[in-house]
């Protein structure tokens, strides 16, 4: 995010500034400076990067709610939303109740991973690779029982990031609790038992992909991870049906 705005193009009545403030907040959200999820600077600091009164601020926030781009954070702030709402709740009651959604939802994830990864190739900063790469490293630490599936999660949100995509940001937030809850079953038994490794090679190939600027190897390598993702899944599934009544559901 740009630590000020150009004071010039401020407008000069009070009603028109917390519009024009309005917009700068939006134009913000929209180029993925601010993501869905985030905190916002306070009423001054915005005040202060944007060159008017926080009372212009404050009414350009309230707006921004009223509208649902922005909520209250408990015990002060404000927060981006995403277009989530029930959606997020509904598509987790989906996919837990039928195998076959959680299939379509990971051959989803196939599709928009795959291309983001192959636009991380394109639009990443020497930066945004270096996060990936620390993230990575993270994953392969010894010691972190109970923090893989967060470094996990953190790994696929850095390289969303790096895509430079507002609208690929906002699809992940939409879907945030599933894919957590699937990152969570990824690193447990029976689904990581003796596959840690496996999956941390997985995500090696894509960061040193993207690392190296190769978008088709970047592309594939996320591919390939997913779909092992789905192989294992419908492997499991069919275990679990082995043990039980034949023609039950079973899904994480």
């Amino acid at each position: 995010m740009s630590d000020t705005e150009d004071p010039h193009h401020v407008p000069a009545s009070s009603q028109r500034i917390s519009e024009w403030v309005a917009e700068r907040i939006l134009e913000r959200i929209a180029r993925g400076e601010l993501v869905p999820g985030e905190r916002l600077p306070g009423e001054r600091q915005l005040a202060e990067q944007l060159h008017v009164s926080r009372v212009s601020v404050r009414a350009a926030l309230q707006k921004l709610k009223t509208q649902g781009f922005l909520t209250a954070v408990q015990g002060g702030g404000t927060r981006v939303v995403s277009s989530a709402g029930a959606m997020d709740g509904a598509l987790t009651e989906m996919v837990r109740v039928k195998h076959g959604n959680l299939c379509d939802l990971v051959e989803i994830r196939q599709a928009l991973e795959s291309w983001a990864a192959r636009r991380a190739t394109e639009r990443a900063s020497q930066e945004q690779i270096d996060h990936i790469g620390r993230v990575l490293a993270a994953m392969g630490e010894t010691g972190r029982d109970g923090k893989q599936a967060a470094d996990d999660m953190d790994f696929h949100l850095a390289v969303a990031q790096a895509a430079g995509s507002p609208v690929y940001l906002h699809l992940l937030a939409t879907i945030r609790d599933i894919l957590g809850q699937m990152m969570e079953y990824h690193h447990t038994e029976p689904f990581a038992l003796g596959k840690e490794a496996l999956m941390i090679d997985h995500h090696r190939a894509i960061y040193e992909a993207i690392k190296r600027r190769d978008a088709d190897a970047a592309a594939s390598a996320a591919a390939d991870h997913l779909g092992w993702v789905l192989d294992r899944y419908n492997d499991l599934s069919r275990k679990a049906e082995d043990l039980s009544h034949p023609g039950a559901e079973h899904t994480p």
